[in-house]
């Protein structure tokens, strides 16, 4: 099926049209700013751009970065506080004249990732895919199925969030050599792998680029890989996401 994927985050709103059986964007992905301040009414407006730039009618699949529970918005992240309590669902797909699904950002690379990535060997056991970037998402997998919206990246480590310590954002704002910020994401991940002892790790975001400058100093037990499908998973999960709630509810 095809279905066009959206990713929108507090800097751009990102999409491109998805073949849902083989995970293939079969556009140029095409990238819009968020409008500053990212108020409902004007990222709605950048959604319709997108989907005018396609030349698209259908279903649509989106990645939000904020908690969402049955297409409502529970939270808020870079975006403005008023999509909270929204129905995004409901509202994309008023404008769109077609039905629109919306899950968590995290969530949805972690879709794309066990789909056609890194986790598609992983279709038993716990699965964690970590987005690294300004904050830390995340999503967990039991069986190849996900348990959605989890904040792993509110989780306290050292008296702090763990996105103020082990983030991208943290690296360049404390200007820390990769060296060093390797051992602060490696003191995460032991806690996460002591938590929930996990079968594999999947770190996308992006310092999935470079892994090479990361892994080495890395000492968990458990499996950890770098995401395959890098900027692309979101779009490709929003769209996957889509096409399972037709099926559903089909």
């Amino acid at each position: 099926m095809e279905i066009l994927g959206l990713d929108i985050g507090g800097s751009g709103i990102k999409g491109a049209i998805v073949d849902t059986q083989t995970g293939r964007t079969l556009t140029d992905r095409n990238r819009i700013p968020t409008p500053e301040g990212a108020d409902p009414k004007d990222v709605v407006k950048t959604v319709e751009k997108l989907v005018e730039f396609f030349n698209y009618q259908g279903p649509v699949g989106c990645g939000f970065p904020a908690v969402i529970q049955h297409g409502v918005a529970r939270s808020a992240a870079n975006i403005s506080e008023k999509w909270i309590g929204t129905n995004v669902d409901k509202l994309l797909s008023s404008m769109l004249g077609y039905p629109a699904f919306t899950l968590n950002d995290a969530d949805a690379a972690g879709l794309a990732e066990m789909k056609f990535g890194a986790g598609l060997e992983y279709k038993k056991g716990v699965v964690i895919l970590l987005t690294i970037g300004t904050g830390i998402g995340s999503a967990i997998f039991s069986d190849g199925v996900l348990v959605p919206n989890t904040e792993f990246g509110h989780l306290q480590m050292k008296g702090k969030d763990a996105e103020l310590r082990a983030s991208d954002a943290a690296r360049q704002s404390r200007d820390l050599s990769w060296k060093k910020w390797a051992h602060e994401l490696n003191d995460y991940l032991l806690m996460m792998e002591g938590l929930f002892s996990p079968d594999i790790f999947i770190i996308g975001g992006g310092v999935s680029k470079k892994w090479e400058k990361i892994s080495q100093y890395l000492t968990i037990k458990t499996n950890i890989l770098p995401a395959q499908l890098m900027n692309q998973a979101g779009i490709v999960g929003a769209a996957i996401y889509a096409e399972n709630q037709l099926n559903v509810s089909g």
